[in-house]
């Protein structure tokens, strides 16, 4: 038996520290593991599924292509000819247009390792190339936190343990941040008060002394409430307040016109008695954290939202010997070098520079790229098919494209429409760095297991396709292809880095995560509070009424034994449902009375986008004007999902929640 230290890379808050127990090369136990100062030697049900994970049979095991696209008339290939097709195809493109720039990928997050940013590299290794940019997640909020604070610097989550009240907006992280429940429930035996607003009764919601049920996207609305009722408070010390900031003064101005309590009440769906509550929570409070969660962005309100309720966290730092701390994410992995991410972009005679398109609308923005058109894709770290608004302009672009290649460890959804798939090893299989956007820990990921039958990482697959490009076309790209994982890992443990988490060499690593140290505190910059335009901000949350045609606002979260659409093959998770195609829509006991429908009936959520079929379930805690339905699954709900970019032309988060629908009894047809 031989034991080895990994992080889990998944895109999750905790990001896990563990051990893998490996017998001949099998893995047969995965355990947390203890020295990680946030985690504690505790992993979710996913991180313990990981030994059915790695060895399903579901799992992709050779490259394999299918001809036509979307047949499903797979066969299998060699790595050898999926690079030479591919390399063949880049080239081509190549000389065909004069430049890179009709290929591209489409990358996120499936995989956080330091090591996946290689495919990144290799595309700058050819030159200008199309791209995506901005994030599908956190956007909103970042660029919001930025016009608060010019280095917005988050505490260590394990402090949270010490706050006397503790206020979560939008996350729900006895779901999706399971780890950080034991530093909330540690903070209540001590007498702190938690209170939870989301417009869904959640698993954390279900565990806080005050719950509020808002209408989404209004949230801003009670965070400017609470903050004028702080401003009012005999606590407030107001010099304080205009010492500390650029714009008291104007934010003051802002607050007086706030409505009253019954008119935020009406606006927001939350009682009276709940709004006063949650203000005079903070008032007494002598410790307060305030947790900004990644759902606040998926409305259209969502930076006005953020921006709001920053205010109202700095609002408590300026009561009576008070403080407020705020969590929403770090950005340490900005700290390293990021030389895979980073790596030089090839100059080209007939391109400049690279096409960067927003990720958000990405199939809707690459249809409109002209010389070139965007021909090749590579897909990876990603599931579009299953997770992406806008899917009517994908299946638009497929069309567009000669080469789609994806990346991945299972026949996603979008594995089903490429025409190469390429086996990806898991992290058990894989060398890399795990640094997570929560808590303030670096783990080492070593490779505890061979590949699975010819699945490899995404480094090993972009140093190979180098080769083969290079041997078509002499000096076509420029990536080091004889750098290996552990080159690039001790290319990232800068001087700086080491000095900050306090080691030599990776090596130290190997014997246990690491935590960053404090870093020195600059002078205290001074606060810049949000000058929202509150009438404008009133009538935007006015204006999203229920229509007529749709009157339900659909509302997508995580699920707690998936991330997206990963994890859904496993039988440990989801038990004898492994193989079922039913969605599940949950609604109102209202909404079921008004359409007439009963438990387990068949229904259709639909709206001018299309339809998905899906089995109800009647919800007594949901508002009733709300659809809720969990992300992924084997009819994703994104079909009918489609992002309004902004008017004012800015990168945003993808706007999920702002989907209006209605729904039906599902007609059965004569053949059942």
């Amino acid at each position: 038996m031989k034991i080895f230290r990994n992080a889990c890379p998944r895109n999750c808050y905790a990001s896990c520290s563990m051990l893998s127990y490996v017998n001949n090369g099998k893995l047969v136990k995965v355990a947390g593991d203890d020295q990680h100062g946030y985690t504690k030697g505790n992993l979710c049900a996913k991180g313990y599924a990981f030994t059915q994970y790695v060895t399903h049979p579901n799992r992709l095991k050779y490259p394999i292509m299918q001809s036509p696209r979307s047949s499903g008339n797979w066969k299998r290939i060699s790595w050898e000819q999926a690079y030479t097709i591919i390399a063949d195809k880049i080239i081509e493109l190549n000389e065909r247009y004069g430049s890179n720039l009709a290929s591209g990928y489409n990358k996120f997050s499936g995989n956080i390792g330091l090591m996946h940013y290689a495919a990144e590299a290799m595309f700058n290794s050819i030159g200008p190339h199309t791209k995506p940019k901005g994030n599908l997640c956190l956007t909103t909020g970042n660029d919001a936190l930025k016009e608060r604070f010019k280095q917005f610097e988050q505490s260590s989550p394990e402090d949270m343990a010490a706050a006397d009240l503790i206020v979560i907006w939008g996350a729900n992280p006895a779901v999706t941040n399971i780890p950080q429940m034991k530093y909330i429930f540690q903070a209540r035996r001590a007498g702190a008060k938690v209170a939870v607003i989301d417009p869904v009764f959640t698993e954390t919601a279900a565990k806080a002394d005050l719950y509020i049920q808002i209408k989404p996207g209004t949230d801003g609305l009670l965070a400017l409430y609470a903050a004028k009722r702080i401003a009012d408070s005999s606590f407030f010390v107001e010099n304080y307040a205009q010492d500390c900031t650029n714009n008291f003064i104007q934010f003051k101005r802002i607050m007086e016109k706030v409505p009253s309590a019954d008119k935020v009440s009406e606006l927001t769906n939350a009682p009276i008695s709940a709004i006063e509550e949650l203000a005079e929570l903070y008032i007494h409070a002598a410790s307060s954290v305030t947790w900004i969660g990644f759902g606040m962005q998926r409305t259209n309100t969502g930076g006005e939202n953020v921006q709001a309720i920053s205010a109202l966290a700095a609002m408590t730092g300026f009561l009576q010997k008070k403080k407020g701390k705020l969590f929403y994410a770090h950005d340490d992995l900005e700290q390293f070098p990021l030389h895979l991410l980073k790596f030089p972009e090839q100059k080209h005679s007939k391109a400049q520079a690279s096409r960067a398109i927003d990720i958000n609308s990405f199939a809707k923005n690459a249809l409109e790229l002209s010389d070139p058109p965007l021909k090749f894709l590579w897909i990876a770290s990603r599931n579009p098919f299953s997770q992406d608004n806008n899917l009517q302009s994908w299946m638009k672009l497929i069309q567009q494209l000669e080469l789609i290649v994806t990346v991945d460890l299972y026949m996603t959804k979008t594995a089903e429409i490429s025409d190469i798939v390429l086996p990806a090893a898991t992290h058990f299989e894989e060398m890399d760095l795990i640094v997570s956007y929560w808590h303030h820990w670096i783990s080492i990921n070593e490779q505890s297991l061979a590949g699975y039958f010819e699945s490899k990482s995404d480094l090993q697959i972009t140093r190979e396709l180098t080769n083969k490009l290079n041997e078509r076309s002499p000096g076509f790209s420029t990536f080091p292809s004889e750098l290996e994982a552990l080159d690039w890992i001790q290319k990232e443990l800068s001087p700086e880095i080491q000095e900050l988490y306090g080691i030599q060499d990776y090596t130290d690593l190997l014997s246990g995560p690491h935590l960053k140290k404090p870093e020195k505190i600059p002078a205290k910059e001074k606060f810049s509070f949000n000058i929202l335009d509150v009438s404008g901000y009133l009538e935007n949350i006015k204006v999203q009424k229920d229509s007529l045609l749709f009157p339900y606002q659909l509302i997508t979260p995580q699920s707690l034994l998936t991330i997206h659409s990963q994890y859904e093959h496993l039988s440990w998770l989801t038990g004898t449902d492994e193989n079922s195609e039913d969605t599940i829509a949950e609604i109102s006991a209202i909404a079921a009375e008004e359409n007439k429908l009963m438990p387990e009936d068949s229904i259709e959520i639909f709206n001018e986008n299309g339809w998905v079929d899906a089995k109800l379930k009647v919800n007594p805690y949901l508002a009733k004007n709300i659809v809720l339905v969990k992300q992924a699954g084997k009819k994703p709900i994104n079909w009918i999902i489609v992002h309004q970019e902004s008017d004012q032309c800015q990168e945003t988060s993808t706007h999920f929640y702002d989907s209006k629908v209605n729904i039906r009894k599902k007609k059965v047809s004569r053949n059942g």
